[in-house]
C-alpha cells in the first residue's frame, strides 16, 4: 500500500514485481553513470581553454562512442526481454478469474465454479469503516489463494478500462469485444489495492480493485460460502 510522500514503488507481492523492481534499479544505475559522465564532460569543456588535437579528429574516439552506447542498450534490453517473457508465461493456473469492466465498477466471475460471480463497487466515503481507504475500498473483494498461479481474463462491456494492481506487477487493458489475459502469483497473504488505469469517463477514479490473498483453506471456505449464497 502506498503512503504519503512515498517516492519509490510499493513493496512487491509477486515474483514478477520483484523482477520489475530489480530491473528498475539496474536501469537507474546505468542512467546515473551516463548522467555523471555527460556532466563531467560538459564541465570539463566549459572550464578549460585547452584543446586536445587528437580528440578533434580521431577514429578511435568515434569507434568508442559508437560501440559503447550499443553495449549499454544490450545491457538494458536483455533483462527487459526476459521480464517480458516472464510476464507472458502462463503455466497451469490453479484459479481463473474473469474481470469485466463496466462504467463504473468491476464484475468478477470464477470460471472454475458454476454460478460464482459478483459485482464490485467502490465503498462511498460516508460508509467507510474505521481504517478504510477512501476511493480504494470495494464492497466485494476478489479473493484468491496465496502461492498459487492465478489467471485473470480481462475484458470490458462498454468502453476501455484497465485492470491494474501495482504491488502485483499487473496491468492489463480491458477492451470491449476482446479477451486479454494476465497471470500472477501472490507470495504472501494480504490485501492489495489497484484502480482502473484507463480514462473511462466521468467516474473513472471511482472503480477500485481490491485483491485479497488468503491461505488455500480460507479460500475454499470462502468459495463454499459464495456458492451457498448463489
Amino acid at each position: 500500500m502506498a503512503h504519503p510522500t512515498q517516492l519509490g514503488f510499493q513493496d512487491a507481492a509477486s515474483p514478477v514485481m520483484e523482477e520489475l523492481l530489480s530491473f528498475h534499479d539496474h536501469a537507474l544505475m546505468i542512467v546515473f553513470l551516463i548522467s555523471t559522465l555527460v556532466l563531467y564532460i560538459i564541465m570539463a569543456m566549459v572550464s578549460t581553454k585547452l584543446t586536445n588535437k587528437y580528440i578533434l579528429d580521431s577514429q578511435e574516439i568515434e569507434i568508442v562512442w559508437t560501440v559503447l552506447p550499443a553495449i549499454i542498450l544490450i545491457l538494458i534490453a536483455l533483462p527487459s526481454l526476459r521480464i517480458l517473457y516472464l510476464m507472458d508465461e502462463i503455466n497451469d493456473p490453479h484459479v481463473t478469474v474473469k474481470a469485466m469492466g463496466h462504467q463504473w465498477y468491476w464484475s468478477y466471475e470464477y470460471t472454475d465454479y458454476e454460478n460464482m460471480g459478483f459485482d464490485s463497487y467502490m465503498v462511498p466515503t460516508q460508509e467507510l469503516t474505521p481504517g478504510g481507504f477512501r476511493l480504494l475500498e470495494a464492497d466485494h473483494r476478489m479473493v484468491i489463494p496465496k502461492e498459487s498461479p492465478i489467471r485473470v481474463l480481462v475484458s470490458a462491456e462498454d468502453v476501455l478500462h484497465s485492470w491494474a494492481v501495482p504491488s502485483l506487477g499487473v496491468k492489463m487493458d480491458a477492451v470491449p469485444g476482446r479477451l486479454n489475459q494476465t497471470t500472477f502469483i501472490v507470495l504472501r497473504p494480504g490485501v492489495f489495492y489497484g484502480q482502473c488505469s484507463e480514462i473511462c469517463g466521468a467516474n473513472h477514479s471511482f472503480m477500485p480493485i481490491v485483491v485479497e490473498a488468503v491461505p488455500l483453506e480460507n479460500f475454499e471456505k470462502w468459495s463454499s460460502l459464495m456458492l451457498e449464497d448463489a
